[in-house]
């Protein structure tokens, strides 16, 4: 594909990185342009949703939503247009369900598609049925996050099982923080997958 002769110099070269991500699957050109933008999506979720935290994993969805779209991108504009469109669009459906869903822990919600969920609870107020069931919900959760190649799995692990910052994990694994950020999406993404298959042993 052509670089569009419209489009700025700027542009022109985030089309690039856009091409070596999406058609070789180069990792320094997602984290490049994830470094690019990762501010300036954060700021501009903040000032929308009015929460750190939530501004926090808004950006990650928002990349993680553009990143498994460049499929989907055309020069016709700049990327970086393409990529504040799916963040605001992705954040006003975030506030439209904050608004409309209501919930409470032992209720649980039901999922677009119509499924029940539940939360977990203490373990502490549960029953010995429950209690197994839970332990058994934990090790499905890491037969499946063994399945993932050891680079995506070791980041996984230091994220959800241990908990750790992404500043932390960059420091554990002596990876830049644009890279950790870029591969744990890809790494998130296909733990969803695997979840999915296995959807009905939860």
């Amino acid at each position: 594909m052509e670089l569009s002769n419209h489009l700025s110099p700027k542009a022109q070269i985030d089309f690039e990185l856009v091409i070596r991500a999406r058609d070789f699957q180069d990792e320094k050109a997602y984290a490049e342009l994830l470094q690019k933008y990762k501010d300036s999506i954060f700021f501009m979720m903040l000032k929308m949703v009015k929460n750190q935290d939530d501004a926090d994993d808004l950006t990650i969805e928002a990349f993680g939503k553009a990143f498994n779209r460049l499929h989907q991108y055309t020069p016709d504009f700049a990327f970086s247009t393409w990529l504040f469109r799916i963040a605001t669009n992705n954040c006003i459906d975030f506030i439209r369900k904050k608004k409309m869903v209501t919930f409470s822990l032992d209720k649980g919600f039901e999922d677009s598609e119509g499924n029940q969920s539940t939360f977990d609870i203490k373990e502490s107020n549960l029953d010995p049925e429950e209690r197994i069931i839970r332990k058994q919900k934990i090790r499905i959760m890491r037969e499946i996050v063994d399945q993932l190649k050891p680079r995506y799995k070791e980041l996984i692990v230091l994220r959800y099982f241990r908990e750790l910052t992404y500043e932390e994990i960059a420091e554990t694994t002596e990876l830049p923080l644009g890279t950790v950020k870029a591969q744990l999406f890809r790494a998130r993404d296909m733990l969803y997958k695997l979840l999915l298959a296995k959807k009905d042993k939860f």
